[in-house]
């Protein structure tokens, strides 16, 4: 797939592909783009190297990020000062952080720790504006048939749980797409 990005932020994009936590799949990051154009505000919980975020600023997008990592902190301040991008980005846990936040956000990209996403949900749904769009990226990490590594059953079991709480709330229609790791699109209506 072919972004439409400066070549700065696809070299970067393909370099951190292969660190620890790489960005999320083009394909996603597409997804979002599409979402959050102009005047779109969007919320990033779990802002890595700050990647997705600038993708989004440059489009026009009010962007707020939260990283707790202070090295990929320092990185993502970096390249925002490069590129010139207004994005808020909020140091910290993201559990102290969002009860913190206002809304509404158009659009909220979670990913972050998987094992955080239900407990992360409630604040989530209260900062997402009604027609809003929340996009929990990796929901299908280990889960599909047959290959959850044994030392990972704990951290499928909580994806499954937060898709379960997701797609059984009435206030959103959950679409999941096989975009990277799995991506749940959930439009609250």
């Amino acid at each position: 797939m072919q972004l439409d990005l400066p070549a700065r932020i696809l070299t970067l994009r393909k370099a951190a592909k292969s660190e620890k936590d790489p960005p999320c799949a083009d394909e996603t990051l597409a997804l979002l783009m599409g979402l959050a154009g102009a005047g779109t505000r969007v919320l990033e919980v779990g802002a890595g190297l700050g990647l997705t975020a600038a993708s989004l600023a440059m489009r026009g997008a009010s962007v707020v990020a939260i990283e707790r990592d202070e090295a990929r902190c320092m990185r993502a301040r970096e390249l925002f000062s490069e590129l010139s991008l207004p994005v808020t980005l909020l140091e910290g846990d993201a559990g102290s952080i969002l009860p913190t936040l206002e809304g509404p956000f158009d659009v909220i990209f979670l990913d972050c720790a998987k094992v955080q996403y239900r407990r992360y949900f409630a604040d989530c749904k209260r900062l997402l504006a009604r027609g809003g769009t929340l996009v929990s990226d990796d929901v299908l990490l280990f889960g599909r048939e047959g290959e959850v590594p044994a030392k990972r059953h704990m951290l499928a079991r909580h994806i499954g749980e937060f898709l379960e709480l997701l797609t059984g709330d009435p206030d959103f229609s959950t679409e999941i797409y096989e975009y990277g790791e799995g991506v749940a699109v959930s439009k609250r209506v």
